[in-house]
């Protein structure tokens, strides 16, 4: 049994040699030639022989077995060292991975740390970013100027509230299309807006129709950009250049009347003493207290006498005309009146008749006066006099164009009621304008020095112009034609 127990701890090829041995010597042959070694002469068993065999190969078997369990006990011990050293090696590992773990878990948390920070302050730009889009949209929003933003394609990039409304345009239809097929009517040509960004400095533009409105246009340069553009400034100055010009034309107004009312005072002391020597004159004629060469001769009395009568009416023109400034100098200062237009034109006609005339002597009642006149006309709130001097321009113009006409000199009055205005039309029958003088008819008049002894006071109406729109809010306007007369039209409104 002990053997048994020897031969199980045994390695596998160990065991294989000793039961290898076993098997050959329980067997049959092997038993049979043992047995005859063990036999003595008389075929008896030496037990003594086997039992010294038997206990020798024991012997032999025992010491195989020890010397091969010591080298398997060497082995285990050698393998057993090996694991301790590969099991330190590994729990080094795991610790030093452990480690490493920890140590990227920390930094993972770190990392989430700053990536939650860096979150939260994306959140806070975010929402500043946002207030401030808001903020800046609001702006270009309540702008009361048309901003307009184009790219270097000339794409539109920006359009206002304002832009929408001045143009009738929704954003929503002219943005990144070509701004001057969206909006066809902008008085900005793409040659300004190049020259703009190629100098990289603003372009500054004044658009303006006399009277009617006046716009300050100017394109900026995008600085900083990668692409490059511009923004499109158009500021609607109207209301503002038109109180510029009233107070202008009040002060011109103002000094007119001063000036008118000195002349008129300067003017009419010595015209009242000529008129009284006049009447002198006239009454010692008429006496017969006076006599040529210390005879009377009717002839030369006749002569002289007409002569003074001459000057007598030639004395009551100018003395109208003093009349005329004295009212031009009071007229400024009074308020609006209610008065039927077509009044106002006779009262003007009569004035014309008495004061108008030219170089050639054709005098203003010489001219054929034609009036259709809309009955029933509502009064309207007006200038009286300031009314009257348009009316004695124009009056004047036309007298002005007569000559050299070779028509019958004719004017044509008609004043009417139509979309809540009063239309009046003044038509002449002598030499028209010229496309030229009919562009700068109702500019102001700049003398230069040399220019301004021939300047006519009947060839630019600007004064009346500006009387008409600004002080009265309406229109005037003039279709002319060189070989046929001209036409000037004038609309007041009647609810001004």
């Amino acid at each position: 049994m002990l053997v048994l127990h020897l031969i199980t701890r045994l390695s596998g090829k160990m065991k294989q040699v000793i039961l290898s041995t076993l098997i050959l010597l329980h067997s049959q042959v092997v038993l049979a030639g043992i047995t005859d070694i063990f036999k003595d002469e008389e075929g008896n068993t030496n037990w003594q022989h086997l039992a010294n065999w038997t206990s020798g190969t024991l012997i032999i078997l025992l010491t195989i077995v020890v010397v091969n369990l010591f080298i398997t006990r060497n082995k285990a011990h050698q393998a057993n060292r090996a694991l301790e050293a590969i099991r330190n090696d590994l729990e080094l590992r795991v610790q030093e991975r452990t480690a490493t773990l920890d140590e990227a878990n920390q930094k993972l948390t770190d990392t989430n740390k700053l990536l939650e920070d860096e979150v939260s302050q994306h959140v806070i730009t975010s929402q500043r970013l946002r207030a401030s889009e808001s903020y800046i949209k609001n702006i270009l929003t309540s702008m009361p100027l048309m901003l307009i933003g184009l790219d270097e394609k000339g794409q539109i990039t920006q359009w206002n509230q304002r832009a929408e409304e001045v143009s009738g345009h929704p954003s929503d239809d002219v943005m990144g299309k070509n701004l001057w097929e969206a909006y066809p009517v902008i008085t900005i040509s793409p040659d300004q807006v190049k020259q703009a960004m190629e100098k990289g400095e603003a372009v500054t533009i004044k658009h303006s129709q006399r009277g009617r409105y006046h716009y300050d246009i100017t394109i900026y340069p995008l600085q900083g950009q990668v692409e490059a553009g511009v923004v499109i400034l158009v500021d609607d100055v109207t209301k503002r250049v038109k109180t510029e010009n009233r107070l202008i034309q009040r002060d011109k107004m103002s000094s007119m009347g001063e000036l008118a009312a000195t002349m008129a005072q300067d003017i009419d002391t010595p015209l009242q003493a000529i008129f009284k020597d006049l009447e002198v004159y006239r009454n010692l004629l008429a006496s017969g207290a006076l006599t040529v060469n210390g005879e009377g001769n009717d002839s030369e009395v006749n002569k002289l006498d007409e002569s003074l009568a001459d000057a007598l009416d030639q004395g009551r023109y100018v003395a109208s005309v003093i009349g005329n400034l004295l009212a031009f100098a009071r007229s400024r200062n009074d308020e609006k009146q209610a008065i039927n237009v077509p009044e106002v034109m006779d009262h003007s006609l009569k004035l014309a008749s008495e004061m108008l005339s030219v170089p050639s002597k054709l005098k203003f009642e010489d001219i054929e006066i034609e009036r259709n006149y809309e009955e029933g006309l509502p009064q309207i709130q007006c200038y009286v006099f300031e009314l009257q001097q348009v009316f004695l321009s124009l009056f004047r113009h036309a007298l002005g164009q007569m000559p050299g006409s070779g028509r019958e000199p004719k004017i044509s009055i008609r004043i009417l009621e139509c979309y809540d205005a009063i239309w009046i039309q003044i038509q002449h029958n002598g030499i028209g304008l010229t496309s030229e003088e009919q562009q700068y008819l109702f500019e102001p008049f700049f003398g230069d020095g040399a220019s301004e002894d021939d300047y006519d006071i009947g060839k630019r109406l600007s004064f009346s112009h500006f009387i008409v729109s600004d002080h009265h809010q309406g229109e005037m306007a003039v279709t002319s034609d060189v070989e046929v007369g001209s036409t000037f039209h004038m609309q007041i409104p009647i609810d001004q």
